[in-house]
């Protein structure tokens, strides 16, 4: 028997400063723009929840959201490349989702560069509206 890595039973926790360095590897591969540590940093400091996902070899995505005045902002979440396209992004979207349901939000805020076609496609699956561009 065997079981694609990508597909092995994940964790989804809070995350801590030993994150910072898996998290920022994860940034520099998917995005052209990336945050730094500092910014992943400070947005911790800052009070902003930063949650990620791992299963016993790694951890491969993480999110970082903000919460005011019933208002939940997704301001960063990444899955790694090769978790990508099995559903973990979606996985991850839920999570963050089922934490501002708790947090009574009304509403979720998103930013998505539009040629990001499957973030873009998946959000709208999941019933975000495109408010600019």
């Amino acid at each position: 028997m065997s079981v694609a890595v990508s597909r092995l039973p994940a964790r989804f926790r809070e995350a801590t400063a030993q994150d910072f360095a898996p998290i920022c590897e994860i940034e520099n591969l998917v995005y052209d723009f990336p945050w730094t540590e500092g910014i992943f940093r400070d947005c911790i400091n800052a009070g902003y929840v930063c949650m990620v996902f791992e299963n016993v070899h790694k951890l491969f995505g993480y999110g970082v959201m903000s919460f005011v005045d019933g208002e939940c902002h997704i301001l960063n979440l990444g899955i790694e490349t090769s978790y990508q396209g099995v559903g973990w992004g979606k996985s991850l979207m839920i999570k963050l989702l089922e934490l501002a349901q708790k947090r009574r939000c009304r509403v979720v805020f998103l930013e998505v560069r539009i040629s990001n076609k499957r973030a873009f496609s998946l959000y709208h699956e999941m019933g975000f509206n495109e408010v600019a561009v």
